[in-house]
């Protein structure tokens, strides 16, 4: 499968990929309105493709236990789990460096 057929399988398949984009462009699109410094915007990116790229990995995951051991052995779940926290360990530490840096600028708006 090449690299465009799988992001395009995830996309369609996986509804958080969908989210997690939508999510990524309101970010990206954030970072470019407000006056943030390069390193701001470079880190913006870097945690929006971060969160994407463990969605990706944690979706692999799945379908590579679900092959091998198709939810007849517990460590399936518990291998599922530990993705998951992985992908929602990501997303709340971009959240929090994302709040840190534009809650001041929305601040500004509304002063």
């Amino acid at each position: 499968m090449s690299a465009g057929r799988g992001l395009k399988q995830i996309f369609v398949s996986e509804p958080n990929f969908r989210l997690q984009i939508l999510v990524g462009l309101v970010v990206l699109l954030l970072a470019w309105y407000f006056p943030l410094k390069n390193w701001e915007r470079i880190l913006m990116i870097l945690l929006a493709v971060a969160v994407l790229v463990m969605e990706i990995l944690n979706t692999t995951f799945e379908y590579l236990s679900d092959l091998l051991k198709p939810r007849l052995h517990h460590y399936v779940r518990t291998i599922k789990d530990i993705m998951a926290g992985a992908v929602l360990l990501t997303s709340v530490g971009a959240a929090i460096v994302g709040l840190m840096i534009f809650v001041p600028y929305f601040l500004q708006i509304l002063k």
